[in-house]
């Protein structure tokens, strides 16, 4: 499959014009200050307007490799527990990001539950917002998208694994991004409090702490599943800390703040 993955959210989570989203994408990257090498991150991927500060900043804190790996949940319900897509491209309103190849096959021959499928990924917009970030950074960006949309914790364990030892034989850095919102829909207060919970797990590198506390503690954070497998591989890698960029809410912007989602920009390295 060489097929050309067209943009699903363009003109609604950010701009579909090129000249306004590169000026959109490169303010929230600067002021940048010194930047440090990351094995993973943890963005959000709401509508720039909401999340888009977070992103940024997380991204202008890290130094983008040439090859990344994006992990999202599965919103849509759509497709294949585990999917990826393993060539072809992406395209964003910046242009088109191409799937790496190599990269994507070694992780479907290490780990057979991932499969080859386009209907999870065609309408979902977690792995699509983070590109622009990323292409704003590298011109010669590949990357491999995979969408989880399994809750067991012995699979996101397991393909942690497996990633860690597909980039430990690269040769060369890989980024492995896992695209999430914290916390959705309850009050602000509310929401701070849960997704404090939830962050002090990253912090403290603890995937199954993590994942306990987002089940134990009824936290909406999406991404609990490609947060899992981020830090299980990090860690395999040689992780040692975790360091909370930003953290913001819906309301911050909206100023709503009865109803709100959360957002957090997490380094680890």
């Amino acid at each position: 499959m060489n097929e050309v993955r067209e943009a699903a959210v363009a003109g609604q989570f950010y701009s579909e014009s090129p000249v306004e989203l590169r000026q959109e994408v490169e303010g929230y990257l600067s002021p940048a200050g010194k930047k440090i090498s990351a094995m993973g991150i943890i963005a959000p991927h709401a509508g720039y307007m909401y999340s888009g500060a977070v992103a940024g900043a997380v991204f202008a804190r890290i130094q983008i490799p040439r090859r990344v790996i994006i992990l999202c949940p599965n919103h849509t319900g759509l497709g294949e527990p585990l999917s990826i897509i393993s060539s072809g491209s992406y395209r964003t309103p910046l242009g088109e990001v191409a799937i790496d190849v190599k990269l994507a096959e070694a992780l479907k021959k290490n780990f057979p539950l991932l499969r080859e499928d386009l209907a999870a990924q065609i309408r979902e917009h977690a792995v699509e917002v983070q590109l622009p970030f990323l292409q704003a950074a590298r011109r010669d960006l590949t990357f491999v998208p995979i969408t989880v949309g399994t809750g067991q914790f012995e699979v996101l364990s397991a393909l942690g694994v497996v990633i860690a030892k597909v980039i430990s034989e690269c040769g060369e850095p890989v980024l492995i991004v896992a695209s999430s919102d914290m916390n959705h829909y309850e009050a602000d207060d509310e929401t701070r409090v849960k997704d404090a919970l939830a962050i002090e797990q990253v912090l403290g590198l603890n995937p199954s702490g993590l994942f306990q506390t987002v089940r134990g503690q009824n936290i909406s954070m999406c991404g609990v599943g490609p947060a899992v497998a981020m830090l299980t591989a990090a860690l395999k890698l040689g992780a040692t800390s975790a360091e909370l960029v930003k953290y913001a809410t819906s309301g911050d912007v909206s100023g709503d703040r009865k109803h709100v989602v959360g957002y957090a920009g997490i380094t680890v390295s």
